[in-house]
């Protein structure tokens, strides 16, 4: 058996890091429930902006991003950054209104939805077996929304705002990087908007406590961390393997819900995780068989 280079060992910590990084999230989202969840997409939105703005600059890529970010690839990014704002905004919410249980359940469906809009909007062919997992969890969606309908729209929000996403930046030419700073950039105006009248209507929550307001300063550092990691990651090895590592973070985010949070475990969420990871089971193993055959 040959050694693992050393690239690859480094990629997959990082990815396991980004992952696990993303899965303890809602640990430091709990921290901030006393905040409006659109204070702290705010406050997120531009903290991400001045530590992206830090590091490009250290990078010396200023002109590179900025260059990029125009005609096409500037109206997709808008469309991301609607997107990710969006997701950020539910995520959150749900976080501070004690639904990590159907966050969980989003993200772990996300991946068989970017398979459903690689197929709709790219013309991606659907392998046999990613159309039964496909069909396997939106089963497991179904249920859900019959047994307790006002929850699921959290999963379901999550995972397509999210696979929009993705999808929007599969086409976009620009860098996870470039793309974050541009897309929080875009962003920035609303969230400065925001704060002021959050701040006119007496609402606002930065500057009534030393402890909220160094807790949002990490904002940035949260958001920017683990994407950096990621995009690491992502050019030391393969992507079939960075997919099948993204159900690191949703497991986390299941297992604190109950353990920490105490979310009750109904019968219909144990039936709908049951065949969402059937699904993911399947997806998984048909993406290990296919990577294998183009080896092969």
């Amino acid at each position: 058996m040959e050694p693992t280079p050393p690239r690859a060992t480094g990629g997959l910590a990082l990815g396991i890091g980004a992952y696990t990084f993303w899965g303890i999230l809602p640990l430091y989202l709990w921290l901030l429930k006393s905040v409006p969840a659109e204070q702290v997409l705010a406050q997120r939105v531009l903290w991400s902006v001045a530590l992206l703005a830090v590091v490009i600059l250290l990078l010396r890529r200023g002109r590179a991003v900025l260059a990029a970010a125009r005609g096409r690839t500037l109206l997709l990014l808008i469309g991301s950054a609607t997107m990710i704002a969006l997701n950020w905004l539910i995520y959150i919410w749900a976080v501070q209104h004690s639904h990590v249980l159907e966050a969980s359940l989003g993200y772990f469906i996300n991946p068989l939805v970017n398979v459903a809009l690689g197929m709709m909007v790219l013309g991606e062919r659907l392998r046999r077996v990613q159309g039964v997992a496909i069909g396997i969890a939106a089963a497991g969606v179904t249920v859900m929304a019959v047994s307790d309908g006002g929850a699921i729209w959290i999963a379901l929000s999550l995972a397509v705002t999210f696979g929009l996403y993705g999808l929007l930046r599969k086409v976009v030419a620009i860098d996870a990087l470039g793309g974050l700073a541009i897309e929080t950039l875009l962003l920035a105006p609303f969230a400065i908007a925001l704060l002021v009248y959050a701040n006119h209507s007496g609402t606002n929550v930065w500057g009534t406590s030393l402890r909220l307001d160094l807790l949002l300063a990490l904002a940035g550092v949260v958001t920017a961390a683990p994407l950096l990691m990621f995009a690491a990651a992502a050019r030391r090895m393969p992507l079939s393997t960075i997919g099948l590592l993204q159900y690191i973070a949703p497991t986390i985010q299941f297992v604190l819900a109950i353990l920490v949070f105490g979310e009750p475990l109904r019968n219909v969420h144990l039936l709908t995780f049951a065949l969402i990871w059937t699904g993911c089971a399947l997806y998984a193993w048909d993406s290990i068989r296919a990577m294998r055959e183009v080896k092969i």
